[in-house]
């Protein structure tokens, strides 16, 4: 079952909304993770935009080992070893992120801040999915 932090969970929201907004001062760009991750590969819009872009995902990568260093306590994070359930949700949030133009972090905290009607729909999308798929897999599938 999952635990309720609410000081942690605001605290981890600030930073990405610090982020974003950081993102968006010093690069004007939105801080959508499927689109800095995607255009890290060829072909490349800009070449001068790798740099902050392998930094940000960098960055992402580096939080939980940062949380460890600073509260001693290892995040806890369990992923499903049904190696088929994986592929088939990985393809399925590929398909929905370049589908909807976007992911949870585009549309979800920079598109909704903007006030974005695409985003605020795309967001209601995949949270309205998201409740479906929880209750599904927690109270019909026992999982």
């Amino acid at each position: 079952m999952t635990e309720f932090t609410p000081l942690l969970s605001l605290i981890g929201g600030a930073l990405i909304g610090v982020s974003a907004v950081l993102l968006m001062a010093f690069h004007g760009r939105i801080a959508g993770v499927s689109g800095i991750a995607s255009r890290i590969l060829p072909p490349w819009e800009s070449k001068d935009e790798i740099g902050w872009r392998v930094s940000f995902l960098v960055g992402i990568l580096a939080a939980p080992l940062v949380f460890r260093m600073i509260s001693g306590q290892t995040p806890v994070q369990s992923v499903s070893n049904n190696i088929p359930l994986m592929i088939a949700a990985g393809l399925l949030v590929g398909f929905g992120a370049v589908f909807g133009n976007g992911c949870t972090s585009g549309h979800g905290v920079c598109g909704m801040a903007r006030l974005s009607r695409r985003s605020i729909i795309a967001t209601a999308t995949f949270m309205g999915a998201a409740f479906v798929t929880v209750f599904i897999v927690r109270h019909v599938m026992g999982l």
